[in-house]
C-alpha cells in the first residue's frame, strides 16, 4: 500500500477547516493540516493575479486519492482547485501504519479492519 501527502490551497482558513474535517470524517484523510496564511502569485485567465491562501496537506493512502481529490473539487470553491500529491516515499512505519488504519473504510459494525 502507498501512501501520499495531497495538498490544495484555498481563500480562507474556514473554508479549509470545513473541507478538512469532512476529509477526516470520511476517512478519506488521515489527518489535514492548514497552514496559512500565504501569499500566492499566479496568472489566471491571461492575468498575473496574487491573493492570500491556506496551504491544506491531507495524509491518505494512493487507493484512496481519487475519492478524496473529488470529495475537495466538489466542496471547494474554486472553478479549478489545485489538488495535486507526492508519494511519501520514507517514514515511521507506525505513522504510515496509522494512516493506513485512519483511511480505511469503515465495516458495517463501524470496526475497523
Amino acid at each position: 500500500m502507498g501512501h501520499l501527502q495531497a495538498m490544495t490551497s484555498i481563500d480562507s482558513s474556514e473554508a479549509a477547516e470545513r473541507i478538512g474535517r469532512l476529509l477526516v470524517e470520511r476517512r478519506l484523510a488521515a489527518c489535514f493540516q492548514v497552514l496559512g496564511p500565504i501569499r500566492s502569485t499566479y496568472r489566471w485567465q491571461g492575468e498575473i493575479e496574487q491573493a492570500d491562501e491556506w496551504l491544506c496537506l491531507a495524509k491518505t493512502t494512493t487507493e484512496r486519492f481519487a475519492e478524496l481529490a473529488q470529495e475537495i473539487a466538489q466542496a471547494h470553491p474554486y472553478e479549478t482547485p489545485e489538488i495535486i500529491a507526492t508519494p511519501i516515499v520514507h517514514g515511521l512505519g507506525d505513522y504510515l501504519d496509522w494512516i493506513t488504519a485512519e483511511t480505511a473504510p469503515a465495516t458495517r459494525s463501524g470496526q475497523h479492519p
